[in-house]
């Protein structure tokens, strides 16, 4: 178990890193470019898919809250996790809600205050999220992987 718990430690991040880079830095900003999509029919696209990445991270994020407290992960690791959960909430419970009632207006045919700093905000969470994953796959190999050689056990010769 304890093999399968580090296992997931080191991919279940790596797995989000992955779908949050692909979703949010290369299919949001090219659906807009993409011959006969209008502005409201790729904000409801957008919509869709920013909502399937919400649900897979609260998904990913409480699977890797689980396997990290059995067996328990050292104190860095759950403090950048913590660190991610926060800044998920943050997302979902002030960004998005700005950005899906902006959408809505755009999608309904009306005119739509700006929210620049709503989708400034957001690509700025997903930096920190991903800042965030890699230093945690990175403390979690620290903390499986020996400093130095010299720390390492001993070989015995043959």
């Amino acid at each position: 178990m304890a093999r399968t718990a580090l296992a997931l430690r080191l991919l279940l991040p790596a797995f989000l890193i992955g779908a949050i880079t692909a979703i949010s830095f290369l299919e949001a900003p090219l659906k807009f470019q993409a011959p006969g999509i209008t502005i409201p029919l790729g904000l409801g696209i957008g919509r869709l898919v920013f909502t399937a990445l919400n649900v897979l991270t609260g998904v990913v994020l409480a699977a890797l809250t689980l396997v990290s407290l059995r067996p328990r992960a050292g104190r860095p690791s759950l403090v950048l996790l913590g660190g991610v959960w926060l800044v998920y909430l943050v997302e979902v419970a002030i960004i998005r809600p700005v950005l899906n009632r902006r959408s809505d207006l755009v999608i309904a045919g009306s005119e739509a205050p700006g929210t620049d700093w709503a989708h400034y905000a957001y690509i700025a969470a997903d930096v920190a999220v991903l800042a965030l994953l890699v230093a945690l796959i990175v403390v979690t190999v620290r903390e499986v992987v020996p400093a130095r050689a010299a720390d390492a056990p001993e070989r015995v010769a043959a």
